[in-house]
């Protein structure tokens, strides 16, 4: 081999792996969503990324910063999506409804994700030591809430929705709803469950909106 040949193995060999943020993120986001913030050690984060601490910690600044990393990673990749299912302008408010319900069922019961809502189930799992990863979901928590109360105002607004309807309560029954499903997933309960229960949802679509399916 000639001596060209053996420097460029040699330097190939002690080229640094480059940090991928995306990878690690989805990485990182997976392991909390599945154990919580708190049963999650940075340990585990590092195995799961297979970047060293020290990476991390130039990168997020600590694991909270990670945790907040991850949770608008989930806001973008999954509660993004559903709100697009909602502001499609060709289909009825009944439809739009029950179209965001059978795509939020189905990503929480997809075998390839943890089950549930990650905003849910990171959570539930909390101590009370915990104040500040708290308000980080709190914030977050409220986001589906405030999706659907804006979808409604907006049909509303349009005529479809009766005008003296209760439209934040309506949006707070439907977030309630949601939450539910998610506690739901993560006890078990299969596609068809949670399918079964957006079926009921929309036979009562009629008396909760105050208005014609």
């Amino acid at each position: 081999m000639c001596s060209e040949s053996v420097a460029s193995l040699r330097k190939g060999r002690g080229r640094p792996k480059q940090f991928d943020r995306e990878v690690a993120l989805d990485k990182a986001l997976d392991l909390f969503w599945r154990h919580g913030y708190e049963a999650t050690s940075l340990a585990d984060l590092v195995e799961a990324t297979g970047a060293k601490a020290p990476t991390l910690y130039a990168e997020f600044g600590n694991k909270e910063g990670l945790f907040k990393a991850a949770a608008e990673r989930y806001v973008t990749k999954f509660a993004e999506k559903g709100k697009t299912l909602l502001m499609q302008p060709d289909r009825s408010v009944s439809q739009a409804i029950e179209d965001y319900f059978r795509s939020v069922a189905s990503m929480f019961t997809d075998k390839s994700l943890p089950s549930g809502c990650f905003i849910i189930c990171t959570s539930a799992a909390l101590s009370a030591s915990s104040e500040d990863v708290a308000q980080i979901l709190r914030a977050r928590h409220h986001l589906q809430e405030h999706t659907l109360r804006d979808f409604l105002l907006s049909r509303q607004q349009q005529g479809e929705l009766a005008a003296d309807s209760d439209i934040v309560l309506l949006a707070k029954f439907l977030a309630c709803t949601l939450q539910g499903m998610s506690v739901q997933a993560r006890d078990g309960a299969s596609a068809a469950d949670l399918d079964g229960i957006v079926t009921t949802l929309m036979a009562l679509w009629p008396t909760l909106s105050g208005t014609r399916a």
